[in-house]
Formats: C-alpha cells, sequence, structure tokens
C-alpha cells in the first residue's frame, strides 16, 4: 500500500487510536534529539506511561480496549526520534508497530515486544502506574510493558548516532491469546540478524523456552435416568480411567532427565466438562490436557505418546469409547548457548554489574515465530514471570533501569559490527 498518511505534528493533544487510519500508516520524524526528548524517553516513567494506557487483550476480557491507544502513543514517541514508524491494523482495533532507523550497511537487530495485556479482573488499580517502595504497579508492569518501555529507551538512546546496522523496533498485538500481531509481522517478510525479546526474565539471558500442545479427548457415554445403572454408562467415571493414565504419563515425563536448560517435558490436565444432571448418567465427558513441549519435539510425536497413553487407559477399561485430537500447537525453541547473540548479551551484563545467568523459559512466548522464520532470538527483560498476570503485578524500578542500560550497551555494539 502507498502512504496513507504522514503526520506533521509529531505530538499532537490526544493520541489517536490506529483504527483512525487506513492501514498501514507511516509516521516520519522530524526532530533531532535534544535533552529535554532525553529526559522524556526515562524508561520508568514510559513504562507508567504505558501501563496508564490500557491495552487489555479485547479475547480475554470482555470490553478490552485492544493495543491501539498504546500502540500509538509508542509510534508517537518513535516518530518523534526520527525512526520511520509504521502502524499495522492486524485485526479490527489490533495494532502493531513497527519502525527503523540507521544505514542498513552493517547487521540488523530486532527488538521485539508484545502491547497487549491479560484481563483486570481482581485489581484495585490496574492502571495506576504507582511507585511504591521501589516497585511500579499496574496490569503489564512486569508482561511486558516495563519490556516495551525499555526498547524505547534504546532507540531514543541511539536516535543522535550514526547507525551503521539497523535497529527494527516490533511491536506486537495479542501475544497475550493467538498472536496475530507476531504471525502478521512474520509474514510480512521482517528479517534481522537477531532479535530480543524482552519478556520478563528478571535480567536472566533466556535462549530457550518450552512449547505446548492442547489434547482434545472427549469420551462418549450412554445417558440413562439417574436410577437406571443398567441402561447407563457414565462418561464421567469412564474419563477417570484415562486421567490415571495421563497422570502415570506425566511421571514418566517427570522422571526424565529433559533439556539442560528447560528440564523435562510436562502435561496437565487444563479442564474438564462433562453431565448435564445429577440424576442423568452423562453422556458426553470432555477433557483438554496441555502437554508442555521441548525443542524438537513436533505435535506428532506428541500424538504418538497420546495413542499409548489412551491405549493404557482401554486396557484399564474396555468399554471405553474416546476420541482424541490434536488443538493448536506452539513449537519449543532455542538458540544455542555459544552463539553470538547470548555471549554478546551476557558480556553487557557483565559490564553493567549484572550475572547474565542463562536459563530456559517454561513459558511460550513468541520469540518461537522469530525463530521458526529465521531470526535468532532469545528472551531478556526486566520483571519477573511470577508476577505476570497477577493481582498486584509490579516490577522493580532499578531492575528497569538496568535492563534499558544493558539493552541499549548490547544493541549499540551489535550495530557497529
Amino acid at each position: 500500500m502507498g502512504l496513507s498518511r504522514v503526520w506533521t505534528n509529531l505530538y499532537p493533544a490526544a493520541v489517536t487510536p490506529c483504527t483512525a487510519f487506513p492501514c498501514p500508516t507511516f509516521l516520519t520524524g522530524i526532530r533531532k534529539m535534544d535533552s529535554r526528548t532525553r529526559e522524556q524517553a526515562d524508561p520508568v516513567d514510559m513504562t507508567r506511561r504505558l501501563v496508564r494506557t490500557p491495552s487489555v487483550n479485547p479475547r480475554l476480557e470482555k470490553g478490552g480496549t485492544g493495543e491501539a491507544a498504546v500502540a500509538a502513543l509508542a509510534a508517537d514517541w518513535l516518530a518523534g526520534w526520527g525512526y520511520e514508524t509504521e502502524i499495522t491494523e492486524v485485526a479490527a482495533g489490533r495494532c502493531n508497530v513497527v519502525s527503523r532507523r540507521g544505514r542498513g550497511s552493517g547487521p540488523s537487530l530486532l527488538l521485539n515486544g508484545h502491547l497487549d495485556t491479560v484481563g483486570v479482573s481482581g485489581m484495585t488499580e490496574p492502571f495506576s502506574g504507582a511507585v511504591r517502595e521501589g516497585r511500579l504497579y499496574g496490569r503489564g508492569a512486569a508482561d511486558m510493558k516495563s519490556g516495551v518501555a525499555c526498547i524505547l529507551a534504546v532507540a531514543a538512546d541511539l536516535a543522535a548516532e550514526d547507525i551503521p546496522g539497523e535497529l527494527i523496533v516490533a511491536l506486537t498485538a495479542d501475544e497475550e491469546h493467538a498472536s496475530i500481531g507476531m504471525e502478521a509481522l512474520v509474514a510480512s517478510g521482517a528479517a534481522a540478524d537477531a532479535a530480543v525479546v524482552c519478556e520478563p526474565t528478571s535480567l536472566a539471558v533466556m535462549p530457550a523456552h518450552k512449547g505446548f500442545l492442547w489434547i482434545d479427548v472427549t469420551v462418549a457415554g450412554r445417558a440413562a435416568h439417574g436410577s437406571r445403572p443398567d441402561a447407563g454408562v457414565d462418561a464421567i467415571a469412564h474419563m477417570g480411567h484415562v486421567l490415571v493414565a495421563f497422570e502415570e504419563e506425566a511421571a514418566r515425563l517427570g522422571r526424565e532427565t529433559g533439556h539442560a536448560l528447560l528440564g523435562p517435558a510436562s502435561l496437565h490436565a487444563g479442564t474438564i466438562k462433562g453431565g448435564s444432571a445429577p440424576s442423568v448418567y452423562p453422556d458426553r465427558c470432555h477433557l483438554v490436557v496441555e502437554r508442555r513441549t521441548l525443542p524438537g519435539e513436533t505435535a506428532a510425536t506428541v500424538m504418538g505418546e497420546t495413542e499409548r497413553v489412551m491405549a493404557a487407559a482401554r486396557r484399564r477399561c474396555p468399554a471405553l469409547e474416546a476420541s482424541v485430537e490434536p488443538g493448536l500447537f506452539r513449537a519449543a525453541t532455542e538458540v544455542a548457548v555459544s552463539s553470538p547473540l547470548v555471549h554478546g548479551l551476557r558480556r553487557a551484563c557483565a559490564r553493567a554489574g549484572v550475572p547474565g545467568d542463562v536459563r530456559g523459559m517454561s513459558a511460550w512466548v513468541d520469540a518461537c515465530f522469530l525463530n521458526e522464520s529465521g531470526i535468532p532470538a532469545v528472551c531478556f527483560g526486566p520483571g519477573s514471570i511470577a508476577q505476570a498476570h497477577t493481582a498486584d503485578e509490579w516490577v522493580g524500578v532499578a531492575e528497569i533501569e538496568t535492563c534499558a542500560r544493558v539493552l541499549a550497551d548490547f544493541s549499540r555494539r551489535f550495530l557497529t559490527g
């Protein structure tokens, strides 16, 4: 598509959501960095601004606003720092921001963060951005608006420099649900020599993360009046044999050595539904099992294991009638610990006095899509995954500041070759 709109007033009084624009929208910066602009790029202050701009994923909570407003805010900053900036609406009200700067004659680095958050049920002040005793509170403080703020701080820090390589800031939608933002970014042909995804890692370098497969199991029974055991077949009772077989499989997985950083694979029963009334034999029971995977495992290999689990359940209950289907699959991925990307981040950590431990991430994140597209991606960011999605979500102020310094140091050295 051609240029649909260029902002001449880069700092409008009100942030304009991306839904106001045909897609994509390009913003061109015209101002040079000055001391006042640098002060505006403080990562802690930007985290507070981002937290105060709601971006609840509408697929997770009714009334969620999506990423439009927070995307416009971030794009406004980036354009003001001289970055070629594009807002893309990947679905109604769901926006990506992609910004670029540099000569492009050296290495390219992509810094990624997601703009959406989970819901705010149970929170008293989800969008306060309050700072108390060294902690910054609010939905998304840890997961992952502080990480986004660190990315933006790096962009501001490098804005006044002649960068031989190319810095790409990619802020994406919908990571908390279906990753339509990252899928759209990869489908657009995004390319870089390396990427850092600033998910909360407590400033550890995480080059590997687990994946998952959702497995749908449906057991059939026969409906009958509760007083007719001769006529009814209890689908819930039969599902019990399936649960026992999966429990044994989980124990087997737990005994394995697994991955050097991620440990063993795992599985658990996520949801179960069945029955219509206490006095009716249930004719159907539905179970969803989540199997957490390791790098190299595919949906096909996991489904092969699942068939063995179901065979064990049928040995316990020869009358078992069940069907099994694979659900959503997200692959586990890894970057070699010996890679220049991991070494470069660890050296930057060391210069900042940070241990820079190499660990695995048990959760699945959008780095998977980047790795699968050929862009080596590791996770590094402020905050703890243990704080993500909690009712009192917070991130340490000092950790935000340290992360921004480490990331700027690493990015500068990477981009200058």
